[in-house]
């Protein structure tokens, strides 16, 4: 059954009865904890602060010394979509006149055609969450087999997933996941649904050798699969979820008492999913999210996974951000510290990603890139930060 046969007046009430249960923001999930549902930005109370804060470059601590040629290629990504705007038309087109090459040129270039605006919670606090991701390596096979026990899936045929926006404006970025059956629209199987009833038999991409590092596979959104049988890495893209809110497992052993917040990171669940692995299924269907995937050739190795905005991801300068308070694709300077430390680390890097645990104005996922150092950093970060959105001058924060 085609969405497009479904009358006005039937999808009214699909809305009423299944928006809490089914609804997940638009573009692809990607960070530790993903997949959420997502809510349209309430109306700024009476006397509430606005969450952007005209600036200036010189309140951007670290800008003076940060290599902004470094972010030039992920800027130039963006703007390959971008320049289709007419408010980023001018600013993407005056950019291939950039000497990439030349530090103070490309500074020069953002102090000129973007301003500044501090980002805000809607407390007016400016002081955020920063967490971490990447893209994995895993290893695979094409047929079930051996150590190869644990299946990813494509998308099932029956997964119906509506854009909101397209009938009700306020709801962009917000779509309706269910299936049919009768004559009405019901939520998705959980995870733990998904799985004991063997519904996703048939729609097996690859099977890989650890189902913890494939449920993390599913926490960042895309990864890597290398088949020793072949000699063939393949890249894995995320291609749906099945619309329901993505639930932290660390939280959950936090709430339980098995380790503590600071523990609470990607190797210290690896850590404790070995020491308790009778417990891992409990764990996993914590969380009732599931995400699907398509595979997609590596044709470029050095180039990251595309992000919400359609583009391939630059390690260390591309950030997943809520587009409900961050638009796509713009420049952000960000001012927080490395993973587990009070290092500074402030670099202008690009808003190309979203993510289900992402919610909030001063709210980041940063993308450290691909392999195994990555993963390390990106596990043990949970940093408070600063952001600041450059927007082409003359264009007026939304």
């Amino acid at each position: 059954m085609s969405f497009t046969r479904i009358s006005l007046p039937a999808l009214a009430a699909i809305v009423v009865v299944c928006l809490a249960a089914c609804t997940t923001p638009g573009p692809a999930p990607v960070v530790p904890g993903t997949t959420p549902v997502a809510k349209p930005q309430p109306a700024t109370p009476a006397g509430a602060t606005q969450t952007m804060q005209p600036s200036n470059f010189s309140a951007l601590p670290g800008w003076a010394r940060d290599d902004v040629r470094e972010a030039w290629p992920a800027f130039m990504t963006s703007c390959s979509t971008l320049v289709k705007r007419a408010e980023w038309k001018s600013v993407c087109t005056a950019a291939r006149q950039v000497n990439a090459g030349d530090q103070n040129a490309v500074r020069a270039f953002f102090e000129t055609y973007f301003t500044p605006y501090k980002v805000l919670n809607q407390d007016g606090s400016d002081n955020g969450l920063v967490t971490g991701y990447y893209e994995p390596l895993l290893r695979g096979a094409r047929k079930r087999g051996g150590v190869y026990q644990t299946p990813l899936y494509r998308a099932p045929e029956d997964l119906l997933t509506i854009d909101l926006a397209s009938v009700y404006p306020d709801l962009k970025n917000m779509r309706l996941r269910g299936r049919v059956v009768g004559n009405k629209v019901v939520p998705y199987p959980s995870r733990a649904e998904l799985l004991q009833s063997h519904a996703l038999s048939g729609k097996e991409l690859v099977w890989v050798d650890d189902p913890v590092e494939a449920f993390f596979l599913q926490v960042q959104g895309s990864g890597r699969v290398f088949m020793p049988d072949s000699n063939e890495t393949v890249r894995l893209a995320y291609a749906d979820q099945n619309g329901h809110p993505y639930k932290s497992i660390g939280r959950y052993l936090v709430d339980k008492g098995e380790m503590t917040l600071a523990q609470a990171s990607a190797q210290g669940i690896k850590a404790w999913v070995a020491a308790n692995p009778a417990r891992q299924q409990e764990l996993l269907n914590v969380n009732p999210s599931y995400i699907f995937f398509k595979e997609e050739k590596l044709l470029d190795p050095s180039k990251g996974p595309k992000g919400a905005l359609g583009v391939p991801l630059t390690g260390q300068r591309s950030i997943a951000v809520d587009p409900q308070f961050i638009p796509l694709g713009a420049p952000v300077f960000l001012a927080t510290t490395q993973p587990n430390s009070d290092v500074l680390l402030q670099r202008l890097v690009l808003a190309q990603d979203t993510g289900g645990a992402i919610r909030g104005p001063v709210r980041a996922d940063y993308f450290w890139g691909f392999g195994d150092e990555a993963g390390d950093k990106a596990g043990g970060m949970k940093q408070r930060g600063l952001m600041w959105v450059l927007l082409p001058t003359g264009v007026a924060p939304r």
